[in-house]
């Protein structure tokens, strides 16, 4: 009974069986271990290296003056933030359906989809781009400085051409991830960061273009990893790529359905965590208030790159068992990936509670900011928990198509429990950043804990069922798959 749960692939015809001893659990959660790993590796790597692409151009225009790097970091945290998180969202529906496409063996139809994702992001793009050139007057309502803000305003117009980059970029990504195919992507994520630096030199510094060539740079890199990704796929991805098909305009409005519903769903998370700093903001001591929320939310981040990296890993897993009928390997995958991420989730939050008088020194030299981050450092620690299975669950609810449900849920938990409880026990408690931490992590716990619960109770058979006739439904007919443009 231990070679098929050992040899056991998405391709392999057959599903997991019973698990009748506990020898068969540790080899099934050995087997499903390494394929976590297999997915999530490559990922991580790629994500710090996106990461890195904002890190070093803070850098470089830190060293160009104070002004300059608070309006880049504004233009990134808020604008581009939310740009970010709208369109990895939109993308989020070719992530699903590639998935179990790949899942079922209708790999021709990845192709028919990545198209599809590229029109409806793009699409996109083109609303978002008000955003941008508003962005000025969109920063003063929230509260920011105005010099900060026409300089994030200006910086971020100029980086307008980055909104359309991301557009190719995201359906590529995960078109290639369904199958499993990440040197490509991660190879050129690692070019891309060494370009990057190499051009933030040459335009920042040796040509003395400053802030206009800080964004010329965002731009080429963004482009060239789309570009990059884009060539990958036409040249040497001949199974799933059949040449642009009038096929990628057949049942637009469910994609786009899927896709809004992907959007909302991350867009209300991280709109979540944002909306912290910005109350914040408004405390009787802002500047000690911020920054100490900002160190906190930067080592919560650091964190954050592995879980987003299982995010991907396990909506692969999940869409691509469900994608092959496969029930039980996709309910086995979750469990999995559950206990991996609540074991790293510990083991960071220790860490933080045996440092809590130490770390913040990584950040600054002030004696009272580091008070105040030693005593946020519980809250923080709690946050790591909870951070390390709600990306996770996240992941499982794209790998499913769950994301209509999650939205309702994120916006019941966050928006109607986490903000108006965190707003009275900071503002009217007095409790400060303390209160306002607190109450929103009551409303990502208990979003955390229903989430948990539907999983629980979830038809894994039924799920199976629904993915096959999802990809029947959209896969079109066979003759409809010749109609290449």
């Amino acid at each position: 009974m231990e070679a098929p749960l050992l040899e056991h692939s998405a391709f392999s015809g057959e599903d997991y069986p019973a698990i009748t001893n506990c020898r068969q659990a540790r080899a099934l959660f050995g087997s499903e271990s390494r394929k976590l790993w297999t997915i999530a590796a490559p990922i991580i790597f790629n994500t710090l290296c996106f990461f890195a692409l904002g890190s070093t151009t803070q850098m470089f225009v830190g060293h160009l003056g104070n002004l300059e790097l608070a309006g880049v970091a504004i233009s990134s945290s808020v604008i581009s933030t939310f740009t970010f998180g709208f369109m990895l969202g939109m993308g989020s529906a070719a992530e699903t359906l590639c998935g179990q496409a790949f899942g079922a063996g209708q790999v021709e139809m990845l192709g028919i989809y990545l198209q599809r994702s590229w029109i409806i992001l793009l699409v996109t793009g083109l609303f978002l781009v008000p955003v941008y050139v508003f962005s000025t007057p969109i920063l003063v309502l929230l509260g920011q400085d105005r010099a900060i803000s026409n300089l994030a305003g200006k910086f971020t117009i100029w980086t307008i051409p980055q909104i359309f980059a991301l557009a190719i970029n995201f359906p590529t990504q995960k078109f290639l991830q369904s199958q499993s195919k990440f040197a490509a992507f991660t190879w050129i994520g690692f070019i891309a960061l060494v370009i990057h630096i190499l051009l933030l030199w040459v335009f920042v510094w040796l040509f003395g273009w400053g802030l206009p060539g800080a964004a010329v740079v965002v731009n080429v890199s963004a482009w060239f990893i789309s570009i990059a990704q884009t060539v990958y796929v036409v040249y040497w991805c001949k199974d799933a790529w059949n040449g642009l098909s009038w096929l990628a305009f057949k049942d637009m409005w469910a994609f786009v359905r899927l896709s809004l519903a992907s959007a909302v769903m991350l867009c209300l998370e991280v709109w979540y965590m944002m909306s912290l700093t910005v109350l914040t903001g408004h405390l009787e001591n802002p500047e000690i208030a911020v920054d100490s929320i900002s160190i906190c939310m930067n080592v919560n981040g650091g964190e954050a790159m592995i879980f987003i990296a299982f995010n991907a890993a396990i909506s692969v897993r999940v869409s691509n068992e469900l994608g092959c009928g496969h029930p039980r390997a996709a309910k086995i995958a979750v469990v999995v990936v559950l206990i991996t991420s609540l074991i790293i989730g510990l083991f960071f939050s220790f860490i933080i509670l045996v440092a809590r008088n130490h770390f913040a020194v990584l950040f600054t030299s002030s004696d009272i900011l580091q008070q105040a981050v030693s005593k946020l450092a519980p809250i923080l620690a709690v946050t790591m928990v909870l951070n390390s299975i709600q990306p996770v669950i996240s992941g499982v609810a794209v790998g499913g198509g769950w994301q209509a449900l999650v939205a309702y849920i994120n916006l019941g938990c966050y928006y109607i429990l986490g903000l108006p409880l965190g707003f009275f026990l900071g503002y009217m408690f007095n409790m400060g950043v303390k209160g306002i931490w607190t109450g929103m992590l009551c409303g990502t716990a208990l979003q955390t804990l229903i989430l948990l619960f539907i999983i629980w109770r979830t038809n894994w058979n039924k799920e199976a069922a629904s993915a096959i006739e999802r990809v029947q439904l959209w896969g079109g007919s066979e003759g409809e798959k010749k109609g290449q443009i």
